[in-house]
């Protein structure tokens, strides 16, 4: 047997994938329940067991050398597959199941996968619970990774590739206004929908320029965005008080009496919704099911 392997022991091998995960030691410590003396102690003996610095100081944390690159996704794998190996093998009783989830999904999300396939999932596992986390787009690989959120719901042409992807839905946009709106007896012309006062949704917050705004660019056109709003749930509400008008999702448009709907006189182009997970949970057969149900469900 290598002489390295002899003088490696499980801890060293978990703590260096921590580290190589966080960049940090006092994080490191934190995640692992270690004191950072302990996690320190730990680095000192892998960098004198592989012969390299593994970590460096860098302006915002500790940055990996290429020895420390090379190792993160072998040893990630390892450790994968020793937990696989021990794990007990049972099948996952959705009725005994005792734990919380956690998904990642933008309001948009939340009305359109998690609420249609809440109730399924409390019938069927009562003793469970849903935790949803505001979407991150820039970390939700991150968090993933690190068993923070156990899916995490986005458009596909947007998903981080180092996850693991199943397609749910294909969305279209609709032009929404209240009911019996003066100026929407009919669909409208091109020349009547740019007049038209319009509500966008910016996840971001501020913006006044959406896609349907290239679209218009495109043929020349502009129209008029008054009110920008960083979530969906308030739209329905300024719509059917006023004689604003938003294009939205056509899933989130309800039957509520309040509202009509119609097709753009431009085409807007949609997006694909994807559920997202980490390799680590993809043969878990708890995960498996919960995909499965909010699969059906949608």
């Amino acid at each position: 047997m290598d002489n390295t392997l002899r003088r490696l022991d499980l801890n060293l091998l978990v703590t260096l994938d921590v580290l190589l995960a966080e960049h940090n030691v006092t994080r490191a410590a934190q995640r692992l329940n270690f004191s950072q003396p302990s996690v320190s102690v730990h680095l000192a003996k892998l960098r004198e067991i592989f012969g390299d610095p593994l970590l460096l100081p860098g302006p915002r944390g500790m940055r990996p050398t290429a020895r420390a690159l090379s190792l993160r996704e072998p040893l990630r794998q390892a450790l994968e597959s020793l937990e696989r190996a021990i794990a007990p093998e049972h099948p996952f009783d959705p009725a005994a199941a005792d734990r919380t989830w956690r998904v990642g999904a933008a309001d948009y999300g939340e009305m359109t996968i998690v609420l249609p396939a809440l109730d399924a999932i409390r019938r069927a596992a009562p003793r469970t619970r849903l935790a949803v986390l505001p979407l991150i787009p820039g970390r939700t690989a991150k968090q993933a990774e690190q068993g923070e959120l156990d899916l995490a719901f986005h458009t596909t042409d947007d998903a981080p590739p180092e996850l693991r992807a199943r397609p749910l839905f294909k969305e279209q946009y609709v032009l929404v206004s209240r009911a019996g709106h003066p100026k929407l007896k009919r669909r409208p012309t091109l020349a009547q929908f740019c007049k038209l006062e319009h509500v966008i949704v910016s996840p971001g917050g501020g913006a006044f320029h959406g896609v349907t705004d290239d679209a218009l660019a495109a043929v020349g056109l502009e129209r008029r965005v008054v009110l920008s709003v960083p979530h969906f749930l308030v739209v329905e509400s300024v719509l059917a008080g006023s004689d604003l008008v938003a294009m939205l999702p056509s899933r989130l448009v309800r039957d509520t009496g309040q509202l009509q709907a119609c097709a753009p006189p431009i085409d807007v182009p949609g997006y694909e919704m994807t559920m997202l997970w980490h390799e680590r949970s993809h043969r878990d057969p708890a995960h498996q099911w919960l995909r499965e149900q909010i699969a059906a469900a949608v």
